[in-house]
């Protein structure tokens, strides 16, 4: 029969984490990050592990060309993300760079881009069918200087003849007779009224 401690040992729940640092760490911040932690009642804290330099670090969108720093870790007690970065902001690192994940949800994670990678490289070495005869006429058409391609050469162009005949051109204001002679030469103004100063007017 078991006594209480083993009873106590098996019923005892501890909390996995996965806690993310972008950019370069120091080693003395792993430390004094353990040493922080102990709040927590440490379980295991594991070795930090580095990915390579990545172009879009898939949990930083707001960071680039950088690498990513993991490290598993097993509390007795729960924690929750911005307790970690209340911690890493004490020790003097900016607290957007470092999050903390549930270990199960990280794993699926993980789980998940291994499998869409292994659907894409399907995809990758699938061969694209040929070209047909309209794309390669096409593709020599828009590859060609701006100046050559048909379309500005009027080469699709096509003349239809309309039945009854072409209309005639419209007639715009620019055909009405134009008169050489301002309106204003023809009228005669009416002799100037005497005045003090000029009495003949």
């Amino acid at each position: 029969m078991k006594n209480f401690q083993q009873y106590l040992a098996e019923s005892e729940r501890t909390y996995n984490y996965r806690i993310k640092i972008v950019g370069d760490v120091a080693p003395d911040f792993i430390k004094m990050l353990e040493e922080k932690c102990k709040q927590f009642d440490i379980v295991s804290f594991g070795k930090p592990k580095s990915t390579p330099v990545q172009l879009k670090p898939a949990d930083f969108p707001k960071h680039s060309n950088d690498s990513v720093t993991s490290i598993d870790v097993e509390f007795r007690y729960p924690a929750i993300e911005p307790q970690i970065k209340q911690l890493a902001q004490l020790l003097m690192i900016d607290p957007n760079r470092i999050i903390m994940l549930t270990t199960p949800h990280e794993e699926g994670m993980d789980s998940e881009r291994e499998r869409v990678a292994a659907q894409n490289k399907k995809l990758l070495d699938t061969d694209y069918p040929a070209d047909t005869p309209e794309q390669l006429a096409l593709k020599a058409d828009y590859s060609a200087p701006y100046d050559q391609h048909a379309v500005l050469k009027n080469a699709y162009r096509s003349d239809f003849t309309v039945a009854g005949g072409k209309t005639p051109p419209a007639k715009t204001t620019n055909d009405l007779p134009m008169g050489n002679d301002s309106p204003m030469t023809k009228v005669k103004r009416p002799p100037r009224p005497a005045t003090g100063a000029n009495p003949r007017g």
